[in-house]
């Protein structure tokens, strides 16, 4: 009776207990801002038709679900969070997409069942995008131009086209025609 026992607890404590045996996942993930992670989550032998979910949140009774599946292998999407089960191999893949700097928190790979659902805990780091050379995020654009040809530009809005345009004015100016004072001058005539 007390070997019976002494097994009989860490069981019970294991099934109850949110990250138990029965569903393992890495501790943590990593992605890069704007690019996508993806997370494998692997779950025991009896839980194939079982609703598989992803939240967020580090309170385990309140984090906030994204996706759950149906309990078949269909991919379900929400927004920017996929879920996907593989239940020959007894694991489902979430990926997240467009990743943000605020997406970074503590997110949970679960399986639905009556009583307590079971769940692991993964740590999920977003890190900066490479600032490249054709990123403008947060500079103002010039439209690829080098500082040069936007000094050009202004050159010429400013001191060329007011120059142009004051020439063309003065030769205009001297062309015009010549108008009388109303008066016709009469020409002498040549007698022949």
């Amino acid at each position: 009776m007390g070997g019976r026992t002494t097994w009989l607890l860490p069981a019970l404590l294991l099934l109850l207990y949110p990250g138990s045996a029965a569903i393992t996942s890495p501790k943590a993930a990593r992605g890069l801002e704007r690019g996508s992670l993806t997370v494998q989550c692997q779950y025991g032998p009896g839980y194939k038709n079982y609703v598989k979910w992803w939240c967020r949140g580090a309170d385990w009774g309140r984090c906030k679900f994204f996706v759950k599946t149906t309990g078949s292998e269909q991919e379900v999407k929400k927004d920017r969070v996929s879920i996907k089960d593989n239940q020959k191999n007894r694991s489902f893949t979430v990926t997240m997409e467009k990743l943000r700097l605020n997406d970074a928190d503590t997110y949970w790979c679960g399986i639905e069942r009556i009583g307590t659902d079971l769940g692991v805990q993964i740590e999920v780091t977003v890190d900066p995008a490479p600032v490249t050379t054709g990123d403008t995020r947060g500079h103002p654009s010039n439209g690829g131009r080098s500082p040069l040809g936007s000094a050009h530009f202004l050159l010429l809005v400013f001191l060329k086209l007011p120059l142009l345009l004051g020439m063309l004015g003065a030769v205009l100016w001297v062309s015009r025609p010549q108008r009388s004072s109303g008066r016709r001058q009469s020409q002498p005539h040549e007698n022949q």
